[in-house]
């Protein structure tokens, strides 16, 4: 389902005031991530957070000035709230962003959107009932160089594409987390390589085939440490990612493979603020090589304002986390 009608959306008075957001979900991400970066933006102010843990609300309520802090989420849907970050563990993105829709709330939910692909098909069916915009965090597609990339690759600078290449790796040792919990929807594969799949999907377009692998390498717990995969694309290729919470130190880069030459991006993965790489090497050309720093939670926070101030579909849509969630589902149903 792909939402095409947008004029149905709810308005937020074009250029009359700011957005109110709410904040879902008081981990280390929303408080250290999501929050000051908020407040960067000129048309956005947070006015209510929530968290399950009321004292929880309240320090991180009043570190970042928000007029209301709740442990219930039903008077947080209430407190003026236009838009809702959901940035609360796995098991809770379903039921706060189905709420927050039915409230109409347009939402802004943390990666994977759900636990299951009928839990984000509801989602997305929601959002539309009720005229609201669902996205998905998904963070790296909006850096700069990703972004040169893709438009090098769609104006077919390294040819045909042979294959794409995507790795997360950090070391991220076993702890009272739910990312290492099975049920929660722990692991890397579902934490970092969600992230990979989207990257490789803007590259290169959608894809028809994963297969993969999972495995305990280095840590020995309920959730795996290492994952692998493989795609086939619609359009010709293939892509790879690599990801896992046990490397302290990876290289961490993209790869464009194509039949003219290939593009590289260092330092985008993994890294925040980090002074990145491009390299372009094409064959018959001098080999190049362009650096950017730039803050993508920054641009994907302000391109997902500017589609609500104009009323327009935001760029990753409740349909994109639903179609990479079956991309999860169909790699875990047949991985090693």
């Amino acid at each position: 389902m792909n939402i095409k009608n947008v004029s149905t959306k709810k308005s937020l008075e074009r250029l009359t005031r700011k957005i109110n957001w709410g904040i879902a979900g008081m981990g280390n991400f929303a408080e250290n991530t999501v929050l000051p970066t908020l407040a960067q933006l000129k048309r956005s102010k947070v006015v209510s957070v929530y968290s399950h843990e009321s004292k929880r609300a309240e320090t991180i309520g009043k570190k970042y000035l928000a007029a209301h802090y709740f442990s219930d989420y039903e008077k947080f849907l209430q407190s003026g709230v236009d838009v809702v970050y959901v940035a609360s563990a796995n098991p809770d993105h379903y039921w706060q962003t189905i709420e927050a829709l039915k409230a109409g709330k347009h939402v802004l939910c943390e990666k994977p959107m759900a636990m299951n692909s009928s839990e984000a098909e509801e989602m997305v069916r929601t959002a539309e009932e009720n005229g609201v915009f669902l996205s998905v965090n998904y963070v790296y597609r909006f850096h700069p160089l990703i972004r040169k990339a893709k438009e090098l690759v769609e104006k077919g600078f390294v040819g045909q594409i042979v294959s794409v290449s995507a790795d997360f790796n950090i070391d991220f040792a076993p702890a009272d987390n739910y990312r290492y919990f099975k049920e929660k929807g722990g692991g890397p594969f579902r934490d970092l390589g969600t992230h990979m799949i989207d990257v490789l999907r803007f590259l290169n377009g959608e894809i028809s085939k994963i297969i993969g692998v999972k495995d305990n390498v280095v840590y020995h717990g309920d959730v795996e440490d290492f994952a692998m995969g493989i795609v086939k694309y619609v359009r010709g290729g293939y892509g790879s990612f690599n990801v896992s919470f046990n490397a302290s130190k990876a290289p961490n880069r993209i790869v464009i493979q194509g039949s003219k030459g290939y593009i590289s991006i260092e330092n985008v993965v993994a890294k925040k603020m980090a002074s990145s790489k491009l390299i372009i090497d094409i064959e018959g050309e001098t080999r190049k090589t362009f650096r950017r720093r730039a803050n993508k939670m920054l641009i994907r926070l302000r391109e997902f304002q500017k589609s609500l101030l104009r009323n327009e579909e935001p760029e990753v849509s409740g349909e994109d986390g639903l179609i990479n969630l079956r991309l999860i589902e169909e790699f875990e149903a047949q991985c090693l």
